[in-house]
């Protein structure tokens, strides 16, 4: 007696095809599961037998072997279980062998009662599988909100081991998922807004620009001078998150099973801030199922390191190459998987081991030498490649007491038609915003006046700036012009970027 039914495994992001394979055959009573199995799936054995009698379905004794080919491919997680169980049970006929193997997906992780548990991963999974011309997914019901948003695919929630083969028998007595539309799931609700940030008049001012052009940015200044703040309010005035965009994120969430029960996508910009007693692992991503790290989690989002100094500097380093390539490749002795990193660079530190140099509240403590030991933990290419760094002073009490600032749907407002001008102009280059300008595109669309080019020269000579930091200087002000929605740089612009570089004046 042999059955078998169509399930999806997942490596990273993407999902491939595994078909389970159950035979039964008279020998001593046992099961066996081959096909490059991890522990997890092994264990499911044990599982599925005490769904399958929970359920109600009597399996005489019999020895059983459950295969998941392809056998080269390693599969790791419950993804299996339903699979598995419906195999059996087609192999034993409590289920028709033939309707299991007409195409459906069957996923989920089982209960010893037979209630099926939701399984990470699921947007992934079905977005590959539709890909790959599957139309029909059986899944478990907390999985529903996620499913539906996949509009190519016919999905049906179930509560249990059951249900999945009574929709076996009668699959028209199932109401699929109803599909759902992101623009109708949006919601731009922050709880951290720029009304609440009294003063720092600059310091909100290069945050818009930042964000205008999707800029990395330091921030540069004492103990409770608002970098935070600062940093926390900055998804407030992003641009508002696209469907692919938001599809993208959620992939990366759902593999890391940080989607929250019942919510199906990623609506609102994720910010991601990392204690700085992270491990490299955990930054970048790893372990043993090479899972997404901190900045793959940071996708289309903001990756906030507070007090960057005290980070390790193999942790600091290993950022460069994802900040150029927008990527990270996670190896790993199973496998190899490629990650999005597409974020916002937004860091803050203190001027000093006190924080007080430059304040002009407090008086500094620290000696030049500790002061340059200190900055010296930042390394030249990182800095390099954050595009801007500034300094923010503390607050004065008229400050606080002030009017309350503008707020963060106008100042996102602003950096919307920025960010159209942007993809307007790049589009069909492969790039969206200032930020990613290769140097054929910047010769095209970052030409400098001979004016700007004086200033943007002498610059160069008296900071001692390298052609990274000149083009980041070229980027941003292109980013200023946007704003101020002219069609060329001018020599306002320049000088305004150049304004965002403190830390190569020191």
């Amino acid at each position: 007696m042999f059955a078998k039914v169509k399930c999806f495994g997942l490596s990273g992001i993407e999902g491939f095809e595994v078909i389970v394979e159950a035979d039964i055959h008279n020998a001593l009573p046992g099961t066996d599961v081959v096909g490059l199995a991890d522990t997890a799936i092994k264990e499911a054995k044990e599982r599925v037998r005490s769904a399958i009698k929970n359920s109600g379905f009597y399996c005489p004794p019999r020895r059983i072997t459950i295969n998941l080919a392809p056998a080269d491919t390693k599969k790791e997680g419950p993804l299996f279980d339903l699979g598995m169980a419906l195999a059996v049970l087609g192999a034993f006929e409590h289920a028709p062998a033939s309707v299991i193997n007409s195409g459906a997906v069957f996923i989920g992780e089982l209960s010893l009662d037979g209630v099926l548990r939701p399984v990470r991963g699921m947007l992934p999974i079905l977005i590959s599988a539709v890909k790959k011309g599957f139309k029909t997914f059986v899944v478990p019901e907390e999985n529903a909100a996620e499913a539906s948003f996949i509009k190519e695919a016919e999905v049906y929630a179930l509560k249990n081991l059951r249900e999945a083969v009574q929709f076996l028998h009668t699959p028209h007595y199932f109401t699929r998922v109803r599909p759902r539309d992101f623009s109708s799931e949006v919601q731009y609700q922050y709880k951290d807004d720029f009304k609440y940030i009294r003063g720092q008049a600059f310091a909100r001012r290069a945050m818009e620009v930042a964000a205008a052009g999707n800029h990395n940015i330091l921030l540069i200044g004492p103990p409770g001078s608002g970098k935070t703040m600062l940093a926390k309010c900055l998804p407030s005035i992003l641009p508002d998150l696209s469907a692919e965009e938001a599809r993208e994120t959620t992939k990366i969430h759902s593999v890391a099973g940080l989607l929250p029960p019942g919510v199906g996508m990623v609506t609102t910009r994720p910010l991601r801030a990392p204690h700085h007693t992270a491990s490299q692992v955990a930054v970048t991503g790893g372990g043993s199922k090479a899972m997404p790290g901190e900045i793959s989690l940071a996708h289309n989002g903001v990756l906030f390191l507070d007090e960057l100094p005290e980070y390790p500097r193999s942790v600091l380093e290993v950022l460069r190459q994802p900040l150029e390539n927008k990527s990270i490749l996670v190896s790993r002795a199973a496998r190899t998987v490629t990650y999005p990193a597409d974020f916002m660079l937004v860091s803050g530190m203190n001027p000093c081991p006190c924080g007080n140099a430059g304040s002009s509240a407090k008086e500094c403590t620290c000696s030049p030498m500790q002061v340059s030991k200190y900055l010296s933990k930042l390394s030249g290419p990182l800095l390099d490649r954050i595009d801007m760094h500034i300094e923010v002073d503390n607050v004065t009490y008229d400050d606080i007491k002030g009017e309350e600032s503008e707020d963060s749907e106008s100042i996102r407002a602003r950096v919307n038609r920025a960010r159209s001008l942007q993809s307007e102009r790049y589009e069909g280059k492969g790039i969206t915003n200032n930020a990613g300008l290769d140097s054929e595109l910047m010769a095209i669309y970052c030409a400098l006046d001979e004016k700007s080019e004086l200033l943007l020269k002498k610059a160069f000579d008296r900071l001692g700036l390298s052609v990274r930091a000149y083009t980041r200087v070229l980027k941003v002000a292109r980013t200023i012009a946007d704003l101020s929605g002219e069609e060329k740089i001018q020599f306002s612009h320049v000088s305004e970027a150049l304004s965002y570089r403190c830390m190569d004046r020191k």
